[in-house]
Formats: C-alpha cells, structure tokens, sequence
C-alpha cells in the first residue's frame, strides 16, 4: 500500500525537474546547431536562428532552476534532500544563499549560470565568431547541464538531481522514519556548516565562480581559430576576457585570504 504522506510539496520539485530536462536538451540542441551553422552553407543563417533561442531558452531554463531551488530553500521544504542536508528553520536569511551553493550539484548550478550569462553576452558582441565560439560553449553546457539530471544510463548515474526527495534518497528510504506519512511535522533541516556562516560565503563563490566561467571564452576562441584555421585571428577578440578571468580569480583569491582571517578552521592566509 503506498504512503500518502502529508505536508509534502511535490509542485516546485516538479517545476524544477521540468527545467532541468528543457536545460539539459536546449543546450544539446543549442550545440548540434551552432555546428551546423559554422559550416559554409547557405542554410547557415537558419541554423544560427534555432541556435540562438536554443541557448536563450537554455539560459532561462537555468534561471528557473536557480528560482526554484532558492524557492524552496526559502520556504524550508524539507522533503527535498538538497534543502534537509543545507538549510534549517534557524538559519538567518542572510545565509540563505550560502546554502544554495555549499553543495555539489548548487555549485555546478551556479557555474552553469555563469556561463549561460556570458554566453548570452557573446551570442551578441562576437559577430562572425559566434556560431564557433558559441558551438564551444553549448558542448561545455550540455556536460554542466548533465551534472544536474541525476538519471541512471545502465548502471551509471549521471549528476545528482537538487530536487530529490528526502525519502527517495538511497541514504534515506529505508529508514524508519520515511515511512510515517507525517514525517515533515517534526523534521528540521541539517543546517548550513558554522564555518561557512559568514558573510564572505555569500560573496566569495559567486566572484570565484565567475572566473571559472570566463575562462571558458578564451578557450573557445582558441578552439574556433583551430576550427576555422584562424590560427591568429582569435587572439584579438579573446585577450580582453582573458584580462577579464584574472581579474576576476584575483579578486576571488583576495576575498578567500580576507575571509582566511575570519575562519577559526583556516588560521590565515
């Protein structure tokens, strides 16, 4: 006989899975046309139209991923795992945040939302590089996007999905307590880790991990110069974001030196 549990709030996980599956097949269809339109054909203005809502579409599938989560971090639905094992009623709203990138897959997500900005940047601005350069950055998409599906290919799981369900978890749907349809009415979140609450958590991974994202857009020059045998030419349009990344990790390096001051666990810089 299957449980009717009570409490339980099944619509935003729904929500979120639905975005995680339109992000993982819009970046694919994103990268299949963007190569398509970097080969000289006359067809090649249509393939760069569906490549381009492809990847907008890509891009707001990963801000409603990212809507989601914090939705439901926010509001304390502890039935999902990502929020039980981060979050807990007695964590200040300042730290909500925190918790939505001290785990694996919000890391994954937040780099994914990084890149799926600066691509939407260089969808505009990079003009006849953008159906290599942006070929480039859809197949890096596609793999981030799949770190977020949590699906099982044989006997291989694929990414870990942020919205499974607590007593859907394999550490968790044996136990006891799973199985009693009012579980929620007692159950309080593991909370955020006391070291990372601070508010240098909430500063540092985003810079950190927007220069982690920029990286990518040299390399994808490189990779399209080599693509199209323009072995020199990249180098103009890439050099401006290649000053940008370091400028970027080297404000990220010195916000993680200020907050190695704060943390009793660091001891310094």
């Amino acid at each position: 006989m299957e449980i009717q549990y009570i409490g339980e709030h099944l619509l935003p996980g729904q929500v979120g899975n639905f975005f995680v599956v339109l992000s993982f097949v819009a970046s694919l269809l994103a990268f299949v046309s963007y190569t398509l339109a970097s080969r000289e054909s006359s067809l090649d203005n249509s393939w760069r139209g569906i490549a381009r809502a492809s990847f907008s579409l890509h891009a707001f599938s990963v801000f409603g991923i990212m809507s989601t989560l914090f939705y439901m971090i926010f509001n304390h639905y502890f039935e999902y795992q990502y929020v039980w094992q981060h979050s807990s009623k007695a964590l200040p709203v300042r730290y909500m945040l925190s918790c939505f990138w001290e785990g694996q897959e919000g890391s994954f997500l937040l780099w994914t939302f990084w890149h799926a900005a600066l691509g939407m940047i260089l969808m505009r601005f990079s003009k006849t590089w953008e159906a290599p350069v942006m070929a480039v950055f859809s197949s890096v998409q596609v793999f981030l996007a799949s770190m977020l599906l949590g699906v099982f290919v044989f006997d291989y799981r694929l990414g870990s999905n942020p919205f499974m369900l607590l007593r859907e978890h394999p550490e968790f749907k044996d136990l006891p307590f799973v199985k009693i349809p009012t579980y929620l009415q007692s159950l309080d979140g593991r909370g955020l880790n006391p070291l990372l609450q601070n508010y240098w958590m909430t500063i540092h991974p985003p810079v950190l991990f927007l220069g982690f994202a920029s990286t990518l857009v040299p390399f994808a020059y490189a990779m399209a110069g080599l693509w199209t045998k323009k072995y020199t030419e990249w180098l103009k349009p890439a050099l401006p974001w290649t000053f940008f990344g370091i400028m970027i990790l080297g404000v990220g390096i010195l916000i993680n030196g200020a907050w190695a001051y704060e943390s009793l666990s660091f001891g310094g810089f």
